[in-house]
């Protein structure tokens, strides 16, 4: 089964294809505060996303964007005494975006763009637009043309004679059109920075943020154009999977695909992807708003695997609600899954790990384990249901693990059916949905298991041939290793001295 994502420019299930490499690209975030959960939930997805085509064979090129020019930022300027400009809140909190995603076990991005970086692409980029008729300069700004785009709206599902003005008050004498909305903005304090001012109860009037130079003014870049610029220097003109909150359909992702599209004359995203918002105490976590939970604050409560199992119990396209109910599910489903693996470990490493012993049940809960997880992750990244298969296979580990520790005295565990569990856990559970368990399984025991159980291979097949003493010469060659051998009814057993 191929995998199928919801696509919302499509407004559909769609097949993902791809042609070699993946170019996947996040709408990261603006570095004026510390990062929350609501956050991290984009981040998660995009990770596990990430990850799964990994694991099904793709290269992935991921490439997240830091936002890092932002009236949010001028406006904290000044709040501590070692934040003098716009680029020292900025690295503040770039620092702490950092921190988070290592503390949330994501993959790295191949690159993370800075808007400061790239101001020479978004001039080239406003120029392009405003040469090929899309784009015109008011009062040394530059204004994106709604009406000359033929496709405007068609992300967002809007008409362009029903859309509302975008952009500040200020900005509306400026435009031919209220929907209208910036690519360039010539010097001077928005209206949005002195709110935000405000806001954080400072006396002063409200600093300008740092600007550049251009044909059309000394000034900053616009909010939209700054991804269409980083992700087509580092991802090419069309990307195949563009990703971000269900909050930027419109307009930030309405006005990438306008600029890029009109700027480049290709596709500007084969597949767009958007997650849902986290709810807390009925309504969007947000800093504004003041019902969030920062992801250092989480992680040092709960914990890493805590809260990336809370992630996978709702599908990425819906809202999720953290609560004291979801949380707590999530705390179970993790013991579960930590517990049995570790159990499967130790039994491993025990004396009753028996290379001839088998559970077909087990053995076949491995292999179900895997096709129902690969299922559900193609149907649309259903982490729920990826998260059941391995659930049912604890169940199975745990049944043969009882099974044996409550058996006959001649009963064994068996060597092959754990490790394959183990790896099971391992690939799908550690690999792809990023949850580290704290035993972990050492590489090096596992190779020895497996080649212990080649040599008993041969020796049995020399015994077969009537070669005893060459039987008993790789029996003796085990033991100089400190693997000591018992031939038994069922076969030979080992262990590890």
């Amino acid at each position: 089964m191929s995998l199928v994502v919801t696509d919302t420019l499509e407004d559909e299930r769609v097949e993902f294809t791809a042609d070699g490499d993946v170019t996947l690209y996040v709408c990261g975030l603006t570095v004026s505060d510390d990062p929350h959960l609501g956050h991290a939930r984009l981040w998660f997805h995009a990770d596990v996303l990430h990850r799964w085509l990994d694991h099904v064979g793709y290269d992935v090129r991921h490439v997240e964007n830091v936002t890092d020019v932002n009236e949010k930022i001028t406006a904290r300027v000044g709040e501590r005494d070692e934040w003098t400009e716009e680029r020292d809140v900025a690295e503040t909190f770039t620092a702490t975006v950092f921190d988070a995603m290592r503390g949330l076990n994501l993959l790295r991005a191949e690159v993370y763009p800075r808007v400061t970086e790239h101001v020479p692409e978004i001039r080239e980029l406003v120029g392009t637009l405003i040469e090929k008729g899309y784009a015109y300069e008011s009062n040394g700004s530059v204004y994106f043309d709604v009406t000359a785009f033929d496709g405007y709206g068609k992300l967002s599902n809007q008409n362009v004679e029903d859309l509302e003005a975008q952009g500040e008050p200020d900005e509306r004498s400026e435009k031919r059109n209220p929907s209208d909305f910036a690519l360039w903005k010539a010097d001077g304090v928005s209206e949005t920075a002195a709110r935000e001012h405000a806001k954080h109860d400072h006396g002063d009037d409200p600093p300008a943020g740092e600007t550049w130079e251009s044909p059309w003014s000394e000034g900053r870049p616009g909010w939209h154009v700054e991804c269409s610029a980083m992700s087509t220097t580092h991802l090419g003109d069309t990307l195949d999977i563009h990703m971000g909150g269900r909050d930027l359909v419109f307009p930030h992702h309405e006005n990438e695909i306008a600029q890029s599209e009109a700027a480049t004359g290709e596709t500007f995203a084969r597949h767009w992807l958007h997650v849902g918002l986290l709810e807390m105490e009925g309504e969007k976590m947000s800093s504004s708003i003041g019902n969030f939970w920062t992801v250092p604050d989480a992680l040092d409560e709960l914990g890493v695997n805590v809260i990336r199992t809370f992630y996978a119990g709702a599908a990425y396209r819906s809202e999720q609600a953290l609560t004291e109910e979801t949380i707590a599910e999530a705390e179970e489903r993790w013991e579960r899954l930590s517990r049995t693996y570790d159990r499967a470990v130790e039994a491993l490493d025990s004396t009753e790990a028996r290379a001839k012993a088998e559970d077909e049940a087990l053995r076949e809960a491995v292999e179900t384990a895997r096709d129902d997880f690969a299922s559900a992750m193609n149907d649309d990244l259903n982490l729920r249901e990826a998260t059941a298969a391995l659930l049912d296979l604890t169940d199975a580990v745990n049944r043969h693990v009882d099974g044996v520790e409550d058996g006959d005295p001649g009963s064994a565990y068996d060597y092959r059916g754990l490790r394959d569990a183990v790896e099971a856990f391992e690939a799908l559970a550690g690999d792809v949905l990023g949850l580290q368990f704290g035993s972990t399984t050492d590489g090096d025991v596992d190779l020895a298991g497996e080649l212990v159980e080649l040599v008993l291979d041969v020796r049995e097949a020399e015994r077969e041939a009537g070669n005893y003493e060459r039987a008993d010469e790789l029996r003796d060659a085990l033991a100089e290793v400190g693997v000591e051998i018992e031939d038994g009814p069922d076969g030979a057993t080992y262990r590890f001295e």
